[in-house]
């Protein structure tokens, strides 16, 4: 099939549909090709494939589809020039009918590879005809139609109704029989012939007539050559005596080559193709033998002609009718294995002389160009010097080899594009993955069509938020390098947006440590709730994969929830989001605020959406002061099935280094920890005790309790005897400082000797001092002294 018809549908779907859509099609009937090369040869699949993909998107039924696809090829060739063949075919629309399959004849001069329908007509009145259409291919019926009708409308002013009155298909046949119903004014009833006057005929000898056409056949009602041109006898030696349909296969019309079907055919154009080969070639073939070989091969060419004479009387048309019989393909293609260049092709009329009682046919043999006459064994001078055959062989060399340059420079160009289209199909689909990140596939679909932004925006009467953050998040990035920060929150953010899509939720932004996702916008469900208590869930179990790099335990976050209406739509021009607007969203926010580390805080708006009857096991947390909502009631969602709440509160003592717990309290308010709980690396400590800061003079006011380290002593360092010194200084990195509420002292700030007017023998640690000002445990950090046991912090 020639790109030419395949680039008329691509081209009537993107004027029809679209360009999207019909990418879309492209992409969904599986066709590689952007474009198609008019000239170029593709699979015959690709129509069926693209009618197919073209229903099952646009919602048209396909047999409607066929039909305008074939009214838009009539007028899409207008453009390369054949509006101008359709035109000259006929004077009259049954002239055109008539004159089809000579269409496909002259189209065979630039598509040379062509498989042509046949068409014949019968029953002809004043109302219109019967139409006979016979094609290889199968599910172009209405197709057909479509081209008729658009043909008779625009060339011929004449309005055409089709019937279908039967339709028969075999494995390799479509067979239909149209009826053709259109003002038929130029038709004209057979009058019986009748002498009125008696006139000299002019009578030529048949030897003469003969000369004239020397490609021509004679053959009786029992299918016997009576009598073969001398141009025949050039390259098929020994025709006359011999079955002419044992000889000779009937290319065209489609149809089996008896008596009964060329009679009935006699206004169509035949083409007959030999089923030896021709003289020169076989000569050629045994010049390649051996000796040896020739036996052999004479012996196969006379099998080979025993097996399809055979084959072409079984040929049959199983259900056939008025229509006479059609040729099977496989015995066709039997015959036609070889290169086209090693059998002679006819292409000519029949006609019925009666004096005879024979079929005369007046053929001229096909040549492409002159390397298939040279190899056929003709010459220039064995064709007919009173038609155009010997113009037309030379002329159409001179014009095959400008066609061939053409067509490979066009071919060359074509290469090019499809490889250039298909990187563009790759970063096309690059931008698509960014951009519904940016914004759903939903929304951004509907922006690409050229819907102003503000259409997408709409209410949500129902939606469920959450909102999560990093427990101490400030506290960490103030310890770890820029780096470790955006590399600590890669890996959680990379976690979190792999389970946003697993419990089908859409996150609609990040900002710093804070997570927002929505579940009921843009797509609406009533299950909203349960997939984001599901995404919670799924993002507290991931934190036991997540490292705090300050600290190596575990990171920690909490989160909230809650449900309500929301308006949701595109802003921003230079960088457009998807964004989430209405007191939903502030109180939202809120829930994650006043929640604690990994707990599940909810309004009771959520609750209301979920059912303990799912697994949801919720704990009422009572009212609490939210700002700028007054109290709320507020819940714990404690569990899900699939997830184990006692999990959750390891991971947020051993992410805050807290005391064990009994009875979810501390034991004795406070109690002793080990170094490793500590994390105290390096640090030779007896014990790590939890205790309350020491009374200090003036206004320094430590508020929450400190760990306190004790120490062996130290020893004296030489510079501390010569000094004068008596008191042991702690080493370096012997000593540390953590606040309860996780906000460590760099292992950096150690204890040092006291400097400083009034400090006498006490030793200080001015980094410690700066530390407790950092994370704002004092206005003003004072020197503390040493005791006897160590330092007590």
């Amino acid at each position: 099939m020639y790109g030419l018809l395949l680039e008329s549908i691509y081209e009537y779907l993107k004027q029809t549909y679209g360009e999207n859509v019909a990418e879309e099609i492209r992409k969904r009937a599986n066709i590689h090709q952007h474009s198609f090369v008019t000239h170029k040869v593709y699979s015959e699949t690709l129509v069926p494939r693209m009618g197919d993909a073209a229903a099952a998107i646009t919602g048209t039924p396909k047999d409607e589809l066929m039909e305008q696809f074939g009214v838009a090829f009539v007028t899409f060739v207008g453009h390369y020039g054949y509006d101008r063949v359709l035109r000259v075919l006929g004077r009259h629309m049954r002239d055109f009918l008539n004159g089809l399959d000579n269409l496909h004849e002259y189209l065979r001069f630039s598509y040379a590879k062509l498989k042509p329908p046949s068409f014949f007509c019968e029953n002809e009145t004043k109302e219109g005809l019967t139409l006979h259409y016979r094609s290889k291919r199968k599910g172009f019926l209405h197709y057909v139609k479509g081209q008729i009708k658009t043909v008779g409308s625009l060339f011929y002013n004449t309005h055409v109704e089709i019937d279908v009155i039967s339709h028969r298909e075999t494995e390799d046949l479509t067979h239909v029989v149209f009826q053709l119903k259109f003002d038929n004014y130029a038709y004209r009833e057979p009058v019986e012939k009748k002498d009125i006057t008696q006139t000299t005929k002019l009578h030529v000898r048949s030897a003469v007539f003969f000369d004239v056409f020397p490609f021509h056949l004679v053959f009786n009602r029992d299918m016997l050559i009576r009598s073969a041109g001398k141009g025949l006898e050039q390259v098929l030696e020994g025709l006359e005596g011999r079955q002419v349909d044992t000889e000779f296969v009937m290319m065209r019309p489609l149809l089996e080559f008896t008596w009964k079907n060329v009679m009935s055919h006699t206004n169509n154009v035949f083409e007959l193709q030999s089923v030896n080969e021709t003289k020169a070639q076989r000569q050629q073939d045994l010049d390649d033998l051996s000796d040896d070989d020739v036996c052999s091969f004479q012996t196969e060419t006379a099998s080979r002609r025993t097996r399809v004479s055979r084959a072409s009387r079984r040929i049959s048309y199983a259900q056939s009718q008025d229509c006479g019989t059609i040729y099977s393909q496989p015995a066709h293609d039997q015959v036609y294995n070889s290169a086209r260049t090693s059998y002679l092709r006819l292409k000519g009329q029949m006609m019925f002389m009666e004096e005879w009682d024979s079929i005369l046919f007046l053929g001229t043999p096909i040549m492409e160009n002159l390397d298939v006459m040279f190899t056929t064994g003709l010459y220039i001078n064995d064709l007919s010097m009173h038609d155009s055959s010997r113009d037309l062989v030379l002329a159409g060399t001179q014009q095959s080899a400008e066609l061939k340059l053409a067509l490979d420079q066009e071919q060359q160009k074509n290469k090019k594009l499809e490889e250039t289209m298909r990187k563009l199909d790759a970063e096309m689909k690059k931008t698509d993955s960014l951009l519904y990140q940016m914004i759903p596939k939903s929304v951004a679909d509907r922006l690409r069509k050229g819907e102003p932004a503000m259409n997408t925006c709409e209410v949500f009467e129902s939606v469920t938020i959450l909102f999560s953050d990093v427990v101490g998040f400030t506290t960490i990035c103030s310890q770890i390098t820029p780096m470790q920060v955006v590399g600590m929150l890669n890996a959680m953010y990379t976690e979190f947006d792999q389970l946003s899509e697993k419990n089908q939720v859409y996150k609609v932004e990040t900002i710093g440590d804070a997570y927002m996702v929505v579940a009921g916008a843009p797509i609406k469900t009533k299950y909203h709730a349960h997939h984001i208590c599901n995404m919670a869930f799924d993002m507290l179990d991931a934190m036991s994969n997540l490292t705090d790099p300050s600290t190596g335990g575990n990171m920690r976050i909490r989160v909230g929830v809650h449900s309500g209406a929301v308006v949701a739509g595109v802003v921003g021009m230079k960088m457009p989001r998807y964004c989430l607007f209405g007191d939903t969203v502030n109180t939202a926010s809120r829930m994650e605020s006043t929640g604690e580390a990994m707990k599940l805080h909810v309004s009771e708006t959520t609750k209301q959406f979920i059912s303990s009857g799912d697994g949801y096991v919720l704990q009422e947390r009572g009212s609490i002061q939210v700002k700028g909502k007054g109290s709320m009631k507020t819940y714990w969602l404690m569990g899900i099935p699939g997830h184990d709440p006692a999990k959750y509160a390891e991971l947020a003592r051993r992410g805050s280094h807290m005391p064990p717990l009994e009875n979810g309290k501390h034991v004795n308010g406070f109690d002793t920890l080990g170094p490793e709980d500590a994390e105290l690396d390096g640090l030779e400590s007896d014990k790590v005790s939890l205790v309350s800061p020491p009374p200090v003079p003036g206004d320094c006011a430590f508020v929450p309790p400190l760990l306190s380290i004790d120490h062996k002593p130290a020893e004296p360092s030489e510079d501390d005897v010569k000094s004068g010194l008596k008191s042991p200084c702690p080493n370096k990195d012997q000593g540390k400082a953590v606040n309860v509420d996780d906000q460590r002292v760099k292992p950096t700030d150690v204890f040092a000797k006291g400097a400083g007017k009034g400090n006498g023998s006490h030793y200080s640690n001015n980094s410690l001092n700066v530390a407790m000002k950092k994370v704002g445990n004092a206005e003003k950090a004072h020197l503390i002294p040493d005791t006897p046991t160590g330092l007590h912090v």
